[in-house]
């Protein structure tokens, strides 16, 4: 663990009293000091680093004075870990098909939800097709819970995505699977959105082929992406005037159309459109230089058009703490920045940095879409109290 002196993974204050406020059912006016959120955990593969990042990060108890885990999994495999790697671990078992399981959760103890009643053997390091099952049902346990509303941010340990896949789970990833759970019918669409500190980096495509990426360059989709980015840093992060920076597709920008076309035909154009709404858009920059000169500090947000034009500068400069941010659903969503790591599982190697981190971005995220939410139906009722002053001076 961290030096225990050490205070910035904790911003919220602590509560060493009773709580009486913890979940979003009891929202105020005023976002209560003593909100403590129920943050889901889903274990991933439990053949992997997850087991052990969770354990470590959930290890010291002022977690407990920031928010309700519930970890959705397997007791059992944290019992072997937690054996195995000689942690002190408490913890409060629960099972999935308990009707009365929403009301059971303990709110000063770490919650696990048995989410399927197979006998499961611990593999660490190999991949099982027992490992893909049990981290789809702990998955699929989270989701539910999202669903009903009794917990209020889900935190992705890491799957493997060849041995989940099902016919309940057929997607690249965690964030395609939760975009399709919870966007809306008529605009199914979410930001992978990769967060360190005020390093926050989108990309316009996500899990595709590179060969693929220029036919799925469109305007509509980068506008599609800079819209969810722009809401998010307002709704998530808090940043009322948010500026963007856009980075361009081919090498040099596309060196004035002389390496591609894409920058003057696509991109541009879109950056303009939102400059002309009054959004501070930017680019479109070349990514060498943007992330080799520093620029990026200029910026609240970064939209990288492909996987690894985002991802390969984000984990160079943040590789052990990053975040990976689900942007643009009605719920919080994070995970760790990193895999499976089956190289080092079960042998107390693990970094748990972005995992506590993720949990800690969960924890602010939720606050912060309670007190945007605040502000925002403050300014409606100033409108409308405007417009009933303006209807009345007209007699």
């Amino acid at each position: 663990m961290e030096n225990e002196n050490k205070t910035s993974f904790y911003p919220f204050e602590s509560n060493n009293g009773e709580d009486k406020l913890d979940n979003l059912s009891a929202k105020k006016k005023e976002r209560p000091k003593r909100f403590r959120p129920k943050i889901g955990i889903s274990m991933g593969d439990f053949n992997g680093i997850g087991i052990e990042v969770i354990l470590k990060t959930l290890t010291d108890t002022r977690v407990l004075d920031l928010c309700i885990p519930v970890i959705f999994g397997a007791a059992r495999v944290f019992s072997h870990y937690k054996k195995l790697l000689n942690i002190d671990f408490a913890f409060q078992q629960h099972f999935i098909d308990d009707e009365n399981l929403a009301t059971s959760i303990h709110r000063h103890k770490v919650n696990i939800i048995n989410c399927s009643s197979a006998k499961v053997e611990v593999e660490a390091g190999k991949i099982t097709k027992e490992a893909g099952a049990c981290a789809l049902a702990a998955l699929e346990g989270a989701t539910k819970a999202m669903q009903e509303g009794w917990i209020d941010a889900l935190v992705t340990a890491p799957i493997n995505k060849d041995n989940i896949q099902s016919e309940e789970f057929n997607f690249p990833g965690h964030t395609e699977y939760l975009t399709e759970k919870f966007s809306k019918e008529e605009f199914k669409d979410s930001l992978m959105f990769l967060v360190y500190e005020g390093l926050r980096v989108g990309v316009v495509t996500g899990h595709i082929p590179l060969k693929d990426v220029p036919t799925a360059i469109t305007a509509k989709k980068i506008e599609s992406k800079l819209n969810l980015m722009l809401y998010s840093l307002k709704q998530d992060f808090g940043i009322e005037k948010p500026k963007v920076a856009l980075l361009g597709l081919n090498p040099h920008a596309g060196e004035n159309g002389l390496l591609g076309s894409e920058e003057k035909e696509i991109i541009e154009p879109v950056i303009e459109k939102f400059r002309q709404k009054g959004h501070l858009v930017y680019g479109a920059f070349p990514s060498d230089g943007f992330f080799g000169a520093r620029e990026y500090k200029k910026f609240d947000g970064i939209l990288a058009m492909y996987h690894d034009q985002g991802l390969i500068p984000f984990k160079t400069l943040a590789f052990h703490d990053g975040i990976n941010f689900t942007a643009g659903l009605p719920i919080v969503r994070t995970s760790p920045d990193h895999g499976t790591a089956y190289g080092i599982a079960g042998k107390n190697k693990a970094d748990e940095s972005s995992f506590r981190n993720a949990l800690f971005l969960a924890i602010d995220t939720v606050k912060n879409r309670i007190d945007f939410e605040i502000t925002s139906q403050e300014r409606i009722e100033h409108k409308q109290r405007r417009k009933e002053e303006r209807r009345r001076n007209r007699g």
